[in-house]
């Protein structure tokens, strides 16, 4: 039996209609009436399993929600809950029809189940259910209707809070919408958990042993449970024969989707091997020269140093042989020339002054060759040029 649709197409709230609504609805705060006596002790038992409590039954209080609760709520009506229309939900007392008068569904035992996801080599190990569940067509059909009339009762309430001028639920169909969407997720998790080997048995005779077993398996599962909220139970036929079409075909796209990166990405990325070190070995290079020039110029005295200055250059910057990893503090070359520490810092100033102008003049270039030689560096987002004291190596 085909699905009907519920409401004409036309009635139905426009998009723009619907994020206007879902702007205007306060979840922060219910109003507690007195709830309507309850049908359905099989409904009520399977949601008290999820942790639900049964409306209170005081008049005049204020009633606000756990945050959780508050949470799951605005979840629940930021959209319009999508069923699987039936004219069963619509015959007298239907509800005690659906859960009261249903035969017992038995429940699957998926223990077996994360072992196996454990072993990494599941494609050639052999499943062993502990107590394996078959529904027959029947229990499906059950199953099903359970499960789409609880989402029938979640739209029907959502159009009552939305018919409002204050458009903010009372407890009583703020607790309605939660002990719904509770019974809805236990069946919807009962029937996923009935068919889980259906996953496993389909991942087993597909062939892409480019994606990973348990990648394969969890696009299964998540086609499993797309399934579980399109099916109709009405057109007679098993859950099983839509499902393994949905998982092949999420199988085919996941296949799809890894060929498609595999050819923008040949290979895996690595940081380390795109990153280029031309600008380090540069600078390094440069950085060994000018320390070498630098000495040259010392030794030599091209720069015109006088003697006390080449004795603090030396001193300071383990010029001297012999010394070159033990450069002197300002104090110490100041007990050897005979002058304040302060002294030493002016000598040394004033020479590395002279020594840096000849070094521009002879090994970096003029002045504005290097400024241009700097603003290049900088538009290229290249590091600064070193200066002396770091060409000299002073700690």
């Amino acid at each position: 039996m085909e699905a009907t649709s519920l409401m004409p197409l036309s009635s139905q709230p426009s998009p723009l209609e619907q994020h206007r609504r879902r702007n205007r609805v306060d979840f922060t705060e219910v109003r507690e009436v007195k709830p309507a006596a309850t049908a359905g002790a099989k409904a009520e038992k399977a949601a008290s399993t999820k942790g639900e409590k049964k409306p209170a039954g005081a008049k005049g209080v204020r009633k606000t929600l756990s945050p959780e609760d508050e949470k799951l709520l605005n979840a629940i009506l930021a959209s319009e809950q999508d069923f699987i229309d039936s004219p069963a939900f619509y015959e007298a007392d239907a509800m005690k029809k659906i859960y009261d008068e249903a035969p017992e569904i038995p429940k699957p035992d998926t223990t077996w189940y994360h072992p196996v996801m454990d072993d990494l080599s599941g494609r050639t190990r052999t499943i062993k259910h502990a107590q394996q569940v078959i529904l027959t067509g029947a229990q499906e059909k059950v199953l099903f209707h359970q499960f789409n009339y609880a989402r029938y009762r979640i739209w029907k309430l959502q159009q009552e809070i939305w018919g409002t001028d204050s458009r903010r639920p009372t407890a009583e169909q703020a607790e309605q919408v939660l002990r719904w969407f509770r019974i809805s997720d236990l069946i919807r998790e009962q029937i996923a958990n009935t068919n889980l080997a259906l996953v496993l048995a389909m991942a087993k005779r597909t062939r892409m042993s480019e994606v990973d077993f348990a990648d394969l398996v969890s696009e299964g599962n998540m086609a499993l449970l797309r399934a579980v909220d399109k099916f109709d139970a009405g057109r007679g036929y098993k859950f099983s024969t839509y499902a393994c079409r949905a998982i092949l075909k999420a199988f085919s796209r996941q296949g799809m989707k890894l060929s498609k990166y595999r050819q923008r990405f040949p290979t895996d990325f690595d940081p380390k091997l795109e990153r280029s070190n031309y600008l380090e070995t540069k600078r390094s290079s440069f950085e060994k020269d000018a320390a070498e020039e630098v000495k040259r110029i010392v030794l030599e005295n091209r720069a015109e140093l006088t003697e006390v200055e080449r004795t603090v250059i030396e001193h300071r910057f383990g010029l001297e042989s012999g010394e070159q990893d033990k450069p002197m503090t300002l104090e110490q070359v100041g007990q050897i020339i005979g002058v304040t520490k302060e002294r030493v810092r002016q000598i040394q100033n004033k020479a590395m002054e002279k020594i840096r102008l000849e070094l521009e003049a002879n090994f970096l270039g003029n002045k504005k060759a290097k400024e241009a030689m700097e603003a290049a560096a900088a538009a290229l987002g290249e590091t600064p040029q070193p200066t002396l004291e770091e060409i000299l190596g002073r700690n």
